[in-house]
């Protein structure tokens, strides 16, 4: 059998960064925030090229050990078969092991790059299926699910199979967040996970979950009780004791604060008169950027131009 036709043209995807939990939301919310990473894809004659720019160009590797070009060829696999060649291009701007889902956009970032530069890509892996290979290769849906759809997303497995919803937040909501200079393994991070927890505080963190997808969308004043978590950031402060002592001290001053995904950033959700204030709360050693949300997720871009 023949395998896939590829385009010669290159492609270029933007995904975005990504913050999963949400506080309550364990390994279920997720939320899309305007800070990028962009690859060019091109299928070559022959061999492996890649270049980076950006967060990791010091340190990622530069053969087929790297996660996106991992995804990649996963992607192709499925899709027919591999191309003799491939040119990669990676400008990277969302931080590294800090929480805000660099794997999953580089996972979704090759996933997308595979299917745009096969002929007949879209029919052979449709979104169900992307989201489904990306939540494979991540190990869990929620920040996966965010970066594919954008806007607020509520992420599960249904008989294995990755299954998500997408909702519009509120866009009075503005995401503040606070990245520390060291990173954390979410490896580390998961392993000071208790294997049980006590039943009140899983019947209250699955009430401000449910709260939060209200605050979130329609009620954002309702954001402070509803990031209240007890199922897992007490149990990583260990592993980021300043973080989860900001949060603290965030929340103290009456601003919604969580750590994201598996840290050691904070985000705040602040509204647009206050956020300013709440990016100058952190201090010293922590980097404060004022987001915007990202409402479409990722996707294919023309090579020319910004982009949006």
């Amino acid at each position: 059998m023949a395998g896939p036709a590829f385009r010669a043209a290159a492609v270029r995807v933007r995904t975005p960064a990504t913050s999963a939990n949400l506080g309550p939301g364990f390994d279920a919310l997720g939320l899309a925030l305007g800070l990028y990473d962009d690859v060019v894809v091109r299928v070559a004659d022959s061999g492996l090229h890649i270049d980076i720019a950006g967060e990791g160009a010091d340190t990622l590797p530069r053969d087929e050990s790297h996660l996106l070009v991992r995804s990649l060829r996963t992607a192709f696999d499925l899709l027919g078969g591999q191309p003799r060649g491939l040119e990669v291009v990676c400008a990277n701007r969302i931080p590294h092991g800090r929480g805000l889902g660099s794997s999953s956009a580089a996972i979704c970032a090759g996933i997308i790059a595979a299917r745009a530069v096969t002929t007949g890509g879209a029919e052979k892996l449709d979104d169900t299926a992307l989201l489904e290979l990306a939540t494979e290769m991540e190990g869990h849906p929620d920040n996966v699910a965010a970066c594919l759809l954008g806007g607020f997303t509520l992420a599960w497995t249904d008989g294995g199979a990755a299954r998500a919803i997408r909702m519009d937040p509120d866009p009075a909501v503005v995401p503040v967040v606070f990245v520390p200079d060291r990173p954390v393994l979410t490896e580390t991070a998961r392993g000071l996970l208790p294997r049980t927890v006590p039943h009140v505080d899983a019947a209250a963190n699955a009430g401000r979950a449910a709260l939060l997808v209200e605050a979130l969308t329609r009620r954002p004043e309702l954001l402070l009780p509803a990031t209240e978590d007890r199922l897992h950031q007490e149990y990583r402060a260990p592993a980021m004791e300043e973080s989860v002592e900001l949060v603290h001290r965030l929340r103290a001053d009456g601003v919604p604060a969580v750590i994201s995904g598996a840290g050691p950033t904070v985000l705040a959700l602040a509204q647009e008169a206050t956020a300013d204030k709440v990016a100058r709360l952190a201090g010293d050693g922590w980097a404060a950027n004022r987001l915007s949300l990202d409402t479409a997720g990722a996707g294919v871009l023309p090579l020319a131009g910004t982009g949006r």
